[in-house]
């Protein structure tokens, strides 16, 4: 799946390679079907998020007892300390998991509201580093003055033990594989790059691949609930945070406060079918810069809408086989994997179009990749020394963890290709090939698709973006009518997300939910 650059401020966020959005694990379903890669939407439809008892067993006291020891962070306003979780909640006593928690505290006037949790998504981007560089600066002034802001980095990401895997040069090659195979032995080079990957991380992280579940990291966030001494959580989750939280919900029905998920996914979709959906939200965001594109004298594609696909698609066929300078220290140029990358990475923003159109102009007219180069390389949060976050291996072990693979072998995506290619003419393909990784995953599956119902939490908002490029509206519909408590916003625009990004009305509507609990009225669209 994709995940979203950072054109100007942290972003929330789902990624590619791992196409196959993260969904719960099977400790915690009830009803299961037995799932399969080819299953279809309905087939799990008698699955359900089953809530965990409501005492706390004496088992996990040690850890909801514990006490944070808090800390500068060497940001100005920030404090910081380590939580201990169980690494495996089945038996407690195999050892801990320590996970980075950051907060500010409420500025104040008015009455603390007790602490607010954020995070932006992935799964794989740190919520800490969202915390600090945005939510606890960038959110409305009112919000800040009455919650503390508090961030968690999940279980296996950035400053909470984080997965690792490849190291920057095996990355650079691992970004650059071409995944539009013309052949067997190109096929068999991208399964071969899969493997490489998958082994890398089973070697470097062998006991934390088997606890890195969504479900797991929601227990976590329970844990943080108690150790802040809040009888109920409060949390804004954007993109794969929709799922974190909903997961929470419904676990822990009764310990719902005021939850916002926005940009939501829907856990009861097959892997295939969220791959396949996701696809059609790309394409949707597409035609949308498409039709930006032809109206402005700048557009490297054509003047009219309907060329606009094929010469792109033309463009990075001619990538796939002549690759161009990009002036990058290492040598890299822009081939089609990257190119790609840099076009889908704009898609989640429609600041980053008037990016995105000067990059290609400058690819296209005079061979010059960096521009492009440039936005894959902020999606896949590589620095300019070529190091990269630990984004890329935290989204797989997640993802492969929570889901049997979209396919088990190059002959279902083969079989596959026409649905994707209808979905997404320009992206169908690669997109297509991409969801084959997790079927070399070194540790099997825990989850299936399932339903959450929640029933019995407090009022949930759900957001919904008509035009949102990675979680397409229609997972957000799904989920606000699976959510028995929950009200859905609509927001009528592009961008993947809505909270915070420009909208007066949705900012002040989910505003007065988390101020005053007073949830939206039923369907309300903003534009």
């Amino acid at each position: 799946m994709y995940t979203r650059p950072f054109p100007s401020r942290p972003r929330p966020r789902v990624a590619l390679r791992a196409l196959a959005l993260p969904l719960a694990a099977l400790l915690a379903l009830s009803a299961c079907s037995s799932g399969s890669a080819t299953s279809s939407p309905g087939s799990a439809a008698q699955a359900e998020l089953a809530a965990l008892p409501k005492a706390t067993p004496s088992a996990l006291a040690p850890y909801y007892g514990q006490k944070l020891t808090w800390r500068s962070c060497g940001v100005p306003g920030f404090e910081c300390a380590t939580l201990k979780a169980p690494l495996d909640y089945a038996h407690p006593d195999a050892g801990d998991v320590r996970l980075a928690v950051s907060r500010k505290k409420a500025t104040g006037p008015g009455k603390r509201l007790g602490s607010l949790l954020v995070n932006p998504g992935g799964p794989g981007a740190s919520a800490v580093g969202y915390l600090q560089a945005y939510a606890g600066v960038g959110y409305p002034a009112q919000v800040r003055a009455r919650y503390d802001m508090v961030a968690v980095d999940p279980r296996g990401v950035a400053r909470s033990e984080p997965v690792e895997c490849l190291d920057g040069r095996a990355m650079d090659a691992y970004t650059q594989t071409d995944t539009t195979p013309d052949d067997r032995r190109e096929t068999g080079e991208l399964v071969d790059t899969f493997k490489e990957f998958a082994e890398a991380c089973g070697a470097h992280t062998p006991k934390l691949l088997r606890h890195v579940s969504t479900v797991e990291a929601a227990r976590d966030m329970d844990i943080l609930r108690a150790v802040l001494g809040d009888r109920r959580l409060s949390y804004v989750g954007a993109s794969y945070g929709t799922l974190l939280g909903a997961t929470y919900a419904g676990l822990f029905p009764k310990r719902v406060g005021r939850l916002v998920l926005d940009g939501a996914l829907d856990p009861s979709l097959s892997a295939r079918r969220l791959n396949l959906e996701q696809t059609g939200g790309f394409e949707t965001a597409f035609r949308s810069f498409a039709k930006d594109c032809v109206r402005r004298r700048d557009c490297p594609l054509g003047n009219k809408v309907n060329e606009v696909g094929p010469r792109l698609k033309a463009f990075f066929t001619r990538l796939d086989q002549h690759p161009i300078p990009t002036g990058d220290a290492d040598g890299r140029k822009l081939g089609e994997a990257l190119a790609t990358t840099g076009v889908i990475a704009a898609m989640y923003d429609e600041s980053t179009w008037e990016q995105l159109r000067e990059a290609l102009t400058a690819a296209i007219k005079d061979k010059d990749g960096a521009g492009l180069l440039a936005l894959s390389d902020s999606y896949y949060e590589r620095d300019p020394d070529g190091r990269y976050a630990n984004l890329m291996s935290a989204n797989a072990a997640v993802n492969c963890l929570d889901l049997p693979p979209a396919f088990a072998r190059p002959e279902q995506v083969e079989k596959s290709l026409p649905s994707f290619e209808k979905a997404s003419p320009v992206f169908g393909e690669g997109l297509a090939w991409a969801a084959l990784n997790c079927a070399y995953w070194p540790v099997k599956p825990a989850g299936e698709p399932h339903r959450i119902e929640a029933k019995g939490a407090a009022p949930i908002v759900v957001v919904g973006t008509t035009r949102d490029p990675a979680t397409p509206y229609r997972w957000a519909r799904s989920l606000s009518r699976q959510l028995a408590s929950a009200r859905l916003l609509t927001y009528v625009g592009d961008g993947h997300t809505a909270y915070g990004r420009g909208s007066s009305c949705i900012d002040s509507t989910i505003n007065a939910y988390l101020l005053h609990g007073t949830p939206p009225a039923a369907k309300k669209r903003c534009s």
